[in-house]
């Protein structure tokens, strides 16, 4: 049985007139790459904000480590929330162990030499934080979060603003951590960058999980139907309600869902002697399952 890291339950949060998080659930396991997705606006942040002791819930609970919310918990997680905050006129090394002086770590070189290494700037330890690229001062962010060589890793949009490169190099160091047994609870709108590291994920809306589960049951929920067809008004009567909604339709090629598998289409236009130049199939990506669910 995998061990539960992180049990939210009913957790509600509201700002006055604004109903930020309504009663939402779920769980985090050991080792898991966790998603936490929606557009800006849904929770997201609120939700880690809650989860790491910086903003309180009105109602609901949550516990990490099945040991409910004990401060001693926070020496066992690493987090980023906020862009990237050192002091420009320091280098690495410095910067990290101001850093790691907060954390009460007694021997930080070990420990800031190990977080360099992992986050790829062993070769700029010496360089002053200004002359950092944007993508260089995220990983030394993040490599201010492993100092403690924490259990869990929260990250709060990780690669917002990054160029391509300083968002493969991100993705690279998260998937670098999983390998170490590492749990990592991320918040993030990219959702190609998501569908690439995560291996599970919920999707929020205006405060409230909408979906749950492992990432390739979501991506995989509904495949893709794709027809090209002089007799598509023929083919659509002929579906019915087995045609659950059509993404695209142009010229003579139409996209949908169904109820029915690609091959019962093609018995069931082949009873009814409507043929098809093509008919094919593909998987839905995590953006065009994200859409179905927010805009359901």
């Amino acid at each position: 049985m995998s061990e539960i890291i992180l049990e939210v339950t009913d957790l509600d949060k509201k700002y006055k007139k604004v109903h930020a998080l309504g009663g939402i659930s779920f769980q985090v396991e050991r080792g898991q790459i966790f998603g936490i997705l929606g557009p800006n606006g849904s929770g997201k942040t609120t939700t880690l904000a809650i989860l790491l002791g910086i903003l309180k819930a009105n109602k609901g609970a949550f516990s990490w480590f099945r040991n409910g919310t004990e401060s001693v918990n926070r020496k066992r997680i690493g987090a980023l929330l906020e862009t990237p905050n050192f002091y420009p006129y320091l280098n690495a090394i410095d910067n990290l162990k101001i850093v790691a002086k907060i954390k009460e770590i007694s021997d930080p070189m070990p420990a800031i030499e190990s977080a360099l290494a992992k986050v790829g700037l062993s070769d700029r330890a010496k360089s002053k934080f200004r002359t950092y690229s944007l993508g260089m001062k995220q990983r030394l962010a993040i490599g201010a979060a492993l100092l403690s060589d924490p259990e869990v890793l929260v990250l709060d949009e990780p690669t917002n603003g990054l160029d391509p490169m300083g968002i493969v190099d991100v993705r690279r160091i998260i998937l670098g951590l999983k390998e170490e047994g590492k749990t990592i609870v991320i918040a993030s709108h990219i959702l190609d960058e998501m569908e690439k590291i995560c291996t599970d994920v919920i999707i929020m809306r205006k405060g409230k999980v909408i979906r749950e589960g492992k990432l390739k049951d979501i991506i995989q929920d509904k495949e893709h139907v794709f027809i090209r067809s002089s007799e598509l008004a023929k083919i659509r009567e002929l579906l019915g309600t087995d045609l659950l909604r059509v993404v695209n339709e142009q010229d003579s090629l139409m996209e949908f869902t169904s109820n029915l598998s690609s091959h019962e289409i093609n018995k069931k236009l082949a009873s009814a002697h409507i043929y098809c130049e093509e008919i094919f199939v593909k998987k839905q990506s995590l953006e065009q399952s994200f859409l179905s669910h927010i805009e359901a």
